[in-house]
């Protein structure tokens, strides 16, 4: 892993990989989403890339931007105090949430009743959801190469809306995302991964798990990939212990390149588009925008606001360019 100095004094490569962990997340999202629809499932199995159709956006993509436009907003300082203001801004005044995850729905009401962080994420039933960990990539790429800056930062954004094992996944996501950013290698983004996870957690026990069935399968797709959904398997599809430890199995298994390691991630089956947008996050933080295909960047380039309503035409690659400001 490089220096976070080294870095910042390539603002090219600055740009080419904040652009890329916000582009891949959204890549990540609309993939794994449109690989999970049961027209594509039945036409192709497994899906190799977008067919034709409009572009579209979930809650994932979405409440990433809101997250990104907090950090720009505060110039990179996050509080809870600017989190809660920007969910009133821009969660809380919406009266219905289309493709809303239930532990946002829930924070908001939350918010609504005037209680705060963490009791506003604690005093959730959702709030071991993937949620957080889906929209964490922001905090990752303006604490490049600083992973334990990126831990507590995602602490203070994912406390808003969920508690432990929901936490402990933003915070991994994120932590990732820092390492990628500054060219670590794909151990020391595992283990970046790692460190912020409890060892007596379920999320943990999942990560060690996964990891385990990978290495014993000698990374070959074909011996681990069956044994990856029995075993992480949850009773709700959108649990933090299963997707998040889904996401990194897929990257263990397949991180050589952009597209081909996304394709992987966002054919996983369950909550395939969160799985697909944490990947695609850690592999654009890893490989840049170069890496990913054009026509792909284009065709989730700027949301539908299906979401939140602010994003819808919002262009992610200025949003991307803005928060690479902020590596500093």
């Amino acid at each position: 892993m490089i220096t976070r100095s080294a870095l910042v004094a390539n603002r090219a490569l600055v740009r080419e990989k904040a652009v890329g962990a916000l582009i891949g997340l959204a890549v990540g999202d609309s993939f794994g989403d449109a690989a999970r629809m049961q027209a594509n499932r039945e036409t192709y199995g497994f899906i190799t890339d977008f067919n034709a159709g409009a572009t579209w956006s979930t809650d994932d993509t979405e409440f990433a931007l809101l997250t990104a436009k907090t950090l720009i907003r505060n110039k990179g300082k996050l509080t809870s105090e600017a989190v809660v203001e920007a969910w009133f801004e821009d969660v809380v005044v919406q009266d219905e949430f289309k493709r809303g995850g239930a532990s946002e729905v829930a924070a908001a009401n939350n918010l609504r009743k005037g209680l705060r962080p963490p009791q506003s994420g604690k005093f959730n039933t959702f709030h071991m959801s993937d949620g957080t960990a889906m929209r964490i990539p922001p905090v990752g790429i303006i604490c490049a190469a600083e992973p334990d800056r990126a831990i507590e930062m995602a602490a203070i954004d994912a406390s808003v809306s969920h508690y432990a094992d929901g936490v402990w996944g933003a915070q991994a996501v994120a932590a990732a995302v820092a390492v990628a950013m500054a060219d670590g290698s794909w151990e020391e983004i595992f283990a970046a991964a790692l460190k912020p996870i409890p060892s007596d957690s379920w999320l943990y026990h999942n990560m060690m798990r996964a990891f385990e069935i990978v290495d014993k399968a000698q990374g070959k797709v074909i011996d681990s990939w069956m044994a990856l959904h029995d075993e992480i398997k949850a009773s709700t599809w959108a649990t933090t212990a299963e997707a998040i430890p889904a996401a990194f199995a897929c990257l263990r298994l397949s991180n050589g390149d952009f597209r081909s390691s996304l394709v992987l991630a966002g054919n996983f089956a369950r909550d395939a588009d969160t799985i697909g947008a944490v990947a695609g996050a850690i592999l654009g933080a890893k490989y840049g925008l170069s890496s990913i295909p054009y026509h792909w960047v284009e065709k989730v380039r700027r949301p539908s606001g299906t979401c939140l309503q602010f994003t819808k035409g919002l262009d992610i690659v200025e949003m991307g360019e803005q928060l690479a400001e902020l590596v500093q």
